[in-house]
């Protein structure tokens, strides 16, 4: 399917004033990009809209795997919780990487009457990012559409961006990934089954089962809280490939805290609050039981400390 097809699904009863980008992770940049969006489209009239790429970009142009923060699911549901009026995802391909600048925004202008775009201070669209700010400007003089831009936001003097959550993804530093979030990270999807040396070990956990686009932390041992049926239950999860048991497959294993019913085949969703420890090789299941057993403690009073 065209680009030109998937945006001929959508039809505003009204002008939009837009942003187009990627948005993985929704994060704090993010939503100050598109608070700004949505007050200025409440000052003209227009409906605020974001469009969003299915694919990033980078991974199409360089051809390298890139995990996401966030499924497109997730992303839209977040970016709607924002005041968004309408999310619009259409496909990143190797024939829209060709457009021209001027091509793509008449689509927009065709399609979803687009009137303006709110952008971030690095953007550019179009082939060979032809489409930067300066060019964009003189596009919409001649083309009827406005151009804002919006400063990034900064924690510590460094721009908040999903690289930088995907860096500190990689080192388990769960604190800056929800510093730059605003919110806990989650991992979500089915329970299936696993090698059951949980139940052997006498912390029964649940299997989860996560897209391979999904970004996950690095290995180790997490504080986290699991949701079942809308409750929140304090649970460890483990991120590893069991090296104890000589395992080489990753695997997502969640301990849940007083809960004692079956979770096979269903839906699961778990914060990740804070990495306990690393991965480690322990000699005998019996020290690995008495690790579980200080991870137990140690999470319990983390999560304990911030409710």
């Amino acid at each position: 399917m065209s680009v030109e097809q998937e945006l001929a699904h959508f039809s505003p009863e009204k002008g939009t004033l837009l942003t187009v980008g990627v948005f993985d992770g929704v994060h704090r940049g993010h939503k100050y990009l598109i608070s700004r969006l949505v007050e200025q489209a409440r000052k003209r009239d227009l409906l605020p809209g974001v469009v969003t790429f299915r694919q990033h970009p980078q991974e199409v142009l360089a051809k390298t795997g890139l995990s996401f923060l966030t499924d497109l699911d997730d992303r839209i549901r977040l970016i709607k919780a924002e005041g968004v009026a309408i999310v619009v995802p259409i496909s990143f391909t190797p024939e829209l990487s060709k457009y021209t600048p001027r091509q793509f925004v008449s689509l927009l202008q065709k399609h979803l009457k687009m009137k303006g775009l709110v952008i971030g201070p690095d953007f550019a669209l179009g082939y060979g990012r032809e489409g930067n700010i300066e060019n964009l400007k003189a596009l919409g003089k001649k083309m009827g559409f406005t151009i804002e831009t919006v400063p990034p936001v900064k924690i510590n003097g460094k721009v908040v961006s999903s690289t930088a959550i995907r860096e500190a993804l990689a080192k388990g530093d769960m604190k800056k990934v929800e510093r730059m979030i605003g919110r806990p990270f989650s991992l979500s999807g089915p329970v299936v089954t696993g090698a059951g040396r949980g139940v052997t070990l006498g912390f029964p956990t649940a299997n989860l089962s996560v897209s391979p686009e999904q970004a996950v932390p690095t290995d180790g041992v997490y504080a986290t809280r699991a949701y079942i049926d809308g409750k929140a239950y304090p649970s460890l999860t483990y991120i590893g490939s069991s090296p104890t048991f000589g395992g080489k497959e990753r695997r997502i294993e969640a301990y849940v805290l007083d809960y004692n019913g079956t979770l096979y085949g269903r839906e699961l969703k778990i914060d990740i609050m804070e990495r306990l420890r690393g991965d480690v090789k322990l000699k005998s299941t019996e020290e690995l039981k008495q690790q579980i057993a200080e991870d137990v403690k140690k999470g319990k009073i983390i999560l304990g400390n911030q409710r």
